[in-house]
């Protein structure tokens, strides 16, 4: 099958969610497929970048050159603040890439285009005959209303509101051009039936590399004399900078004062100066590392206290695969096949929260129970299985007889 997939932004390095969960399925589907990974980003052309994803995947590259700065970005927003599209959508519209789409699809080069995320919708015409898959990580509206709803600052809550009210509009008018849409929950799908059809939605779960984290499960954490609780997560995502924000303020003093000795480590990169000022002697900011299984794997409980967001955390999958105890609010786990109590812990309160983790920090049995019931939870969901059900709905949409039914698809996939 010969697959383009679209992707805006640089996909290396592979240190976000999204990032994730692109990158593992582009790899097992290039080792079965005739696959073209087009990325295109803002700024100059980067040839280090260039090297390294054309060396790991076949991939045409582009770089828009429109403004990095945050003065540059700054701009770019008020000029197309008229527009009816949200900016999240706008700022990822390149002439070129729409040319090229056009171009390949007038010579039928690919079986299937897949834009991956919204963000690149704009760049596929609606006269296109090639099938296109739209590959939705979110649900958009909802995660810009939830910034909207959480966001502290006025002009920035202000900007969220707009940015909410055009992405429901766009989001409900765009699914319905794309020919099928890939969800990575049953919630998700759930949410975009009010938008499209449901059976034109397929839900394909979130991944988790089981050769890299499986091997911590079988590990001994040296958790030693300071027990660390772990939050990993991009900290330039404000989602991520709200819940931390959220759990260094409200939650953090409850568990610090019934567990002296605990330390709560931040690890991802670009934290900004409001999460940066947390740093303390218990609460420790590093930034961007090398490798996050080493913190994955000295941590004894791993907390994903998000307020906002969309989608689903792979982080808690990697952790559950590592063999950790989880703590989380209901939409840091939103989407994933996990039970409270069994392999993880919900709460999505400030004292039920910092309780639950207290709990896991003086109770080794418990802690040991739900890391091993979280093992072989993530244990179900490899990237290479999960690939083969991304595979299997885009040979047929498009168009191959030799898989099932997508509508079939699509229920096995749930």
């Amino acid at each position: 099958m010969r697959i383009l997939w679209v992707k805006a932004g640089k996909i290396l390095p592979v240190d976000t969610g999204g990032k994730i969960r692109s990158y593992n399925l582009l790899k097992h589907l290039a080792a079965r497929n005739e696959l073209t990974l087009l990325t295109y980003y803002d700024g100059a052309p980067d040839s280090r970048y260039e090297e390294e994803i054309n060396r790991q995947l076949p991939a045409v590259t582009i770089a828009t050159e429109t403004p990095e700065s945050t003065f540059g970005q700054t701009v770019n927003y008020l000029k197309l603040l008229p527009s009816v599209a949200p900016y999240a959508v706008t700022k990822f519209t390149s002439a070129k890439v729409t040319s090229l789409i056009s171009e390949w699809d007038k010579q039928k080069r690919f079986d299937v285009l897949v834009c991956d995320f919204l963000s690149a919708s704009l760049n596929f015409e609606r006269s296109l005959r090639t099938p296109v898959v739209l590959f939705q990580h979110n649900v958009e509206s909802a995660l810009w209303q939830r910034q909207a709803k959480h966001e502290a600052s006025l002009p920035k809550r202000l900007a969220f509101k707009i940015e909410a009210a055009k992405m429901t509009r766009y989001e409900r008018a765009t699914v319905r051009r794309f020919d099928h849409v890939i969800a990575v929950s049953n919630n998700d799908r759930e949410l975009m039936s009010e938008m499209v059809d449901e059976s034109r939605i397929s839900v394909v779960p979130t991944g988790v590399d089981l050769a890299e984290y499986g091997e911590l499960a079988n590990a001994t954490a040296p958790y030693g004399e300071n027990p660390i609780v772990l939050f990993l997560g991009s900290m330039d995502w404000e989602a991520n900078i709200d819940g931390v924000d959220f759990f260094c303020r409200d939650i953090w003093p409850m568990i610090k004062a019934a567990v002296p000795a605990a330390q709560f480590c931040v690890v991802g990169r670009n934290p900004p100066a409001r999460i940066k000022a947390r740093a303390s002697d218990s609460i420790i900011v590093t930034g961007r590392v090398d490798s996050v299984l080493p913190y994955l794997n000295k941590a004894a409980v791993f907390v994903v206290p998000l307020r906002i967001g969309g989608g689903t955390r792979l982080k808690i999958y990697e952790a559950m695969a590592a063999g950790k105890a989880v703590v989380s609010t209901s939409i840091g786990a939103e989407g994933l096949d996990v039970r409270h109590g069994e392999n993880i812990l919900l709460s999505d309160d400030a004292d039920g929260f910092a309780e639950s983790v207290v709990q896991l920090l003086n109770d080794k049995e418990e802690r040991i129970r739900l890391g091993d019931n979280a093992s072989r939870l993530a244990a179900q969901y490899d990237w290479a299985i999960i690939s083969q059900r991304f595979e299997d709905i885009l040979r047929q949409a498009g168009s191959f007889s030799s898989s099932p039914e997508l509508s079939d698809v699509a229920a096995r996939s749930a």
